[in-house]
């Protein structure tokens, strides 16, 4: 019967998975550095862990799904099945030293589950996005070879990649803990250049197309019954990319294809090494405390884009949550209340200047019900990227994050009076 359940929940989770993939066709950035490379690489987390900074690689988490390090799997409770399924808003401000504009999207975030297979042994699936386009240059001019006239063109990018993970964990004492992740990376980025002369008009739409997998490990360690540390690993791996590529000619209101869906080759993209420490601290019973450090080894890859390179990438993390009493029979007392900070050197290189961001994150956790411990967890985050100079752009955006993170009970038997 667990095993039917169990598949009964997989397939509905598949379903979720399927209208993530079309709600794909939507750009979940909109940001302008999400020209360079796969886009912009996503940072967030799920569920609780998106307003405590996105740090949670030491938090030692029982009935929330932590994305940040495979080990904390071992801890879901028996019985218990846990879903998260979140949507995100972005309300975005640009500005160079001329103009300022504004854009916003909304879209799912992630979709996850876990469960325990057996004593001391957990898994789950997560989806989350790996990275996200969503750009496009408008009104940009060109000279015609050999005259003084000029064209316009625009040009617009489109896609990104998923990142479809399979974690395990193992509690190999009651005290250490070690986690396994396997992710297949999938997507593709779509990228479109029209122009019009006279009554001429040109459209070239190129689509490169992404897939690879690759390894993760974790750890957690309790010290004591106040401090959890905890390390992860993701293994450097190669990302197999095709290109397709057709070009459509339009005159006089004739439709002539120049060039239908020819391949071509194209690099591979590398990932590099990631290196991650955290630790999670209970100073008191009503309050938790998270750091994250994190290191990515991009200048190993060896990579670089015309007007740019990659460089190794730091992030630092760090959360606090409070919560009353999550056993009491007050409402108010159960709910969490959580602070969060990230600051992001950057891992692209735009001339001589890194492209850094920083993050404020605040949020709650709502508690559904008294008998589960299903949650509402919304959280509000608001960050810079960039800087005012030469061809860089400012970024500064609001991001909304709303979380069902909920738990079903298994063969729990009903107590009759």
């Amino acid at each position: 019967m667990k095993i039917n359940k169990l598949i009964f929940n997989a397939l509905g989770f598949l379903l979720l998975v399927m209208h993530q993939l079309s709600a794909q066709s939507e750009a979940l950035t909109s940001s302008p550095y999400s020209l360079y490379g796969l886009g912009v690489i996503n940072q967030t987390s799920i569920g609780k862990f998106n307003s405590l900074g996105y740090s949670g690689i030491g938090v030692k988490s029982i009935y929330e799904l932590n994305n940040l390090n495979p080990s904390t799997y071992a801890l879901t409770p028996q019985n218990s099945f846990l879903y998260d399924i979140g949507v995100t808003g972005e309300f975005n401000n640009y500005s160079n030293h001329s103009t300022t504009e504004g854009k916003s999207n909304v879209n799912f975030s992630n979709l996850a589950f876990g469960f325990r297979i057996m004593e001391n042994l957990g898994a789950g699936i997560t989806m989350t996005p790996y990275s996200d386009v969503g750009y496009s240059i408008l009104g940009v001019s060109s000279n015609i070879e050999g005259s003084t006239e000029s064209f316009v063109s625009n040009i617009t990018g489109l896609g990104g990649l998923n990142d479809l993970k399979l974690n395990v964990g193992y509690a190999l004492t009651p005290k250490l803990r070690l986690g396994l992740s396997t992710s297949f990376l999938f997507g593709n980025i779509e990228e479109t250049e029209s122009f019009i002369y006279s009554s001429t008009s040109f459209e070239s739409i190129v689509k490169t197309n992404y897939s690879g997998a690759r390894l993760g490990f974790g750890i957690q360690y309790d010290i004591n019954d106040k401090i959890t540390i905890g390390s992860t690993v993701q293994l450097p791996t190669n990302l197999n990319g095709n290109l397709k590529r057709s070009v459509t000619k339009t005159l006089s209101g004739i439709e002539i294809s120049v060039e239908d869906e020819s391949s071509d080759y194209v690099s591979d993209f590398k990932l590099p090494l990631e290196l991650g420490f955290g630790m999670s601290i209970k100073p008191i019973d009503e309050i938790t405390l998270s750091a994250d450090y994190k290191k990515n080894f991009w200048t190993d890859t060896n990579q670089s884009k015309n007007i740019g390179g990659y460089q190794d990438q730091n992030i630092y993390a760090f959360g606090l949550e409070y919560i009353h009493d999550p056993t009491s029979y007050k409402y108010g007392q159960r709910i969490s209340y959580r602070l969060g900070y990230n600051y992001d050197n950057g891992y692209l290189a735009i001339g001589d200047n890194k492209v850094e961001g920083y993050n404020f994150t605040a949020g709650v956790g709502i508690p559904t019900s008294r008998g589960t411990h299903s949650m509402i967890n919304l959280s509000y985050s608001y960050g810079s990227k960039g800087i005012l100079q030469n061809v860089l752009i400012k970024e500064n955006y609001h991001l909304i994050t709303l979380n069902l993170s909920l738990e079903d009970l298994w063969f729990v038997k009903r107590k009759i009076n």
